[in-house]
């Protein structure tokens, strides 16, 4: 029987709950060591920052105290768990041809009537694929964006504001427009995957979660209908 998902896939779904979790429960923790956010080479000053995030409670954050050593420790350690295992799924959707079988658009899905007719098949909670592929526009452009722009820039902007990587790798900071911008653009890069990811949960919800969770756990049958 040929799956709706490849095992590569559920695997690096399922890790990614798990990571993506940890590196936002820490990372709101060592958002409380300083909660300003500044564009260029540094910012120490709260008057001189473009935005003032709120304070997070000790129930969102991994430690569940401050701790900002322990907090990095948590963040590097599943940081690295991400970025390889976004690079092996990389990989392997390469090799069993998902990228190309499943996220590819084709020029006739963004004629602006395929995109409305997206639009509106969301809005009246038709999930099914409209042209015969697994996913339809939106959820392949939103998967792409998700994969190749947003997962990549959590990471470089990451490396670029940790001290250690920082050191050895001076320009990639000096490439995003300093650290400062860099920390700015791993914290907009962070609350766009977990809006994305409030997105993605409600999606699941409405269109039959028991057989979405089945599907990304067991593989699911290709035949049956996309979410």
């Amino acid at each position: 029987m040929k799956r709706r998902h490849a095992f590569a896939t559920r695997l690096w779904h399922w890790l990614n709950v798990l990571c993506l979790a940890v590196l936002l429960m820490s990372g709101l923790n060592i958002s409380n060591a300083h909660p300003w956010l500044y564009w260029g080479d540094s910012g120490f000053q709260p008057m001189r920052a473009w935005a003032a995030l709120p304070r997070f409670p000790h129930w969102m954050t991994i430690p569940d105290h401050y701790s900002l050593a322990a907090a990095r420790d948590w963040h590097v350690l599943f940081a690295w768990v991400f970025a390889l295992g976004l690079l092996l799924f990389m990989v392997a959707s390469l090799a069993n041809r998902h990228f190309k079988r499943d996220l590819v658009t084709h020029r006739r899905e963004w004629r602006p009537r395929a995109v409305l007719a997206d639009i509106g098949a969301h809005l009246r909670l038709r999930f099914a694929a409209l042209h015969g592929g697994k996913y339809n526009f939106l959820q392949k452009l939103s998967y792409g964006v998700v994969i190749f722009i947003l997962l990549p820039l959590m990471i470089a902007t990451g490396m670029a504001i940790s001290p250690g990587a920082d050191a050895a790798w001076g320009w990639l900071g000096q490439a995003l427009g300093g650290r400062q911008s860099a920390r700015s653009l791993h914290f907009i890069a962070a609350t766009l995957l977990t809006l994305f990811t409030i997105g993605h949960v409600l999606l699941v919800l409405l269109s039959g979660p028991w057989g979405q969770v089945k599907a990304m756990i067991t593989g699911g049958r290709a035949d049956d209908e996309a979410a």
